[in-house]
């Protein structure tokens, strides 16, 4: 028997090996660009922030919040869906805050699932998605996805041939890493497989707002009957730059809600309350530095998108989520997402996440974060022209 059995099932962490590398060039002072982790460099916006000291210097705020979120946090919310979505949100039964996707979607899928039950999700997708279910004691089958896949065809196929039958979907879109998108037929679509093959969807919108050139990313609730066969995850960090804070919320099935309730009600005693009070305001404030933010990405991704068509990568220019999927060029493709991505560290001064750490289906890619300011990422682009 090891010590740790949860960790026998967790595979060394594909990114770490590339950090190192890029730390190590850092601390031998090299100016490396770091486009890898997605982690936002925008401040959050000033009003959210005065919003938080505020209530940070009342010290009836200090004491133990409530796990399920307070109820101005949940009202704000249900509020938000119905202006962004026309979607009707029960705040007392239909919403729920957590502490980020990554907690929430962590102790739900942990309420859910029993050793050897079966969860879809993509391949590539953003780690949680997959081993929140490995951790769990379930088992994980990855359906293609990306710019060459058919993703509801793939998961029909995947559905036919797995026994025992799958019993969560999880999935993303505005998609992380792949970027792709959807509209709101593949989500009705997606409604009627769940019904038809009783699982349950879990979908994760981070992305909501990041968005660009006219696209407007649905919410899956807004799918007639969405709400019988699961719910969907927001979080604060991309749409409002508050990465840091840790607050998100999920919204949708009530039977779903109040299961992730009652397991958040034995393991936390919710977010510290001058953030939730901040959430408030951000959620029901004006919306301006949402589009601000989502501007300054598309500023990015244009130089990014742009510069590397000059100097012989081209690469689709996604239209949501703050990254760009690339894949690798012919000559380097051999190589793999790893071993590309250290080779960029070396002669391109650039770091970016290999694709691999997403799946196996994204070893041939690398993707860029766009968490450097236009300047940085024409010189990224510049370091790159040296291995074309």
């Amino acid at each position: 028997m090891t010590k740790f059995a949860r960790l026998d099932r967790l595979p060394p962490y594909v990114f770490a090996t590339v950090n190192k590398i890029k730390m190590d060039a850092r601390h031998a002072g090299e100016d490396i660009i770091d486009l890898g982790m997605g982690n936002p460099d925008l401040g959050t916006p000033q009003h959210i922030v005065d919003k938080l000291v505020e209530s940070a210097n009342k010290p009836h705020n200090h004491r133990y919040s409530a796990s399920m979120g307070i109820t101005k946090l949940r009202v704000a919310i249900a509020n938000w869906y119905k202006r962004r979505f026309d979607v009707d949100i029960d705040p007392d039964s239909e919403a729920i805050v957590t502490i980020g996707v990554k907690e929430g979607m962590s102790h739900l899928i942990l309420v859910t699932i029993r050793p050897g039950d079966v969860v879809f999700t993509p391949n590539p997708t953003y780690p949680i998605h997959p081993y929140s279910t490995i951790i769990s004691g379930g088992d994980v089958r990855g359906i293609p996805v990306g710019p060459d896949q058919d993703f509801f065809e793939n998961l029909i196929n995947a559905t036919r041939q797995t026994w025992p039958r799958p019993k969560i979907l999880i999935l993303s879109y505005p998609h992380n890493p792949t970027t792709e998108v959807v509209d709101l037929e593949f989500f009705e679509k997606l409604v009627d497989y769940a019904k038809e093959n009783n699982i349950m969807v879990i979908h994760d919108f981070a992305y909501a707002d990041l968005v660009f050139d006219g696209y407007k990313a649905p919410s899956f609730l807004q799918a007639k009957g969405a709400k019988e066969v699961g719910v969907e995850f927001f979080s604060m960090s991309k749409s409002y730059s508050m990465p840091g804070w840790r607050v998100g919320f999920c919204v949708g099935n009530k039977e779903t809600i109040a299961a992730l309730r009652r397991i958040k009600s034995y393991l936390d005693y919710g977010i510290f309350q001058p953030i939730q009070i901040a959430s408030i305001i951000a959620l029901n404030g004006p919306q301006d530095c949402v589009k601000e933010i989502c501007e300054a990405y598309k500023e990015r991704r244009d130089a990014l998108i742009s510069g590397l068509d000059r100097i012989g990568w081209n690469i689709k220019s996604p239209k949501g989520t703050m990254f760009v999927w690339g894949k690798i060029p012919d000559k380097h493709v051999k190589m793999g997402s790893v071993e590309f991505s250290k080779f960029l560290i070396k002669e391109a001064k650039v770091a970016v996440a290999p694709g691999l750490g997403f799946g196996e289906y994204g070893d041939e890619y690398v993707r860029f974060a766009l968490i450097e300011n236009k300047m940085r990422i024409n010189q990224a682009v510049r370091g790159i022209r040296n291995i074309m």
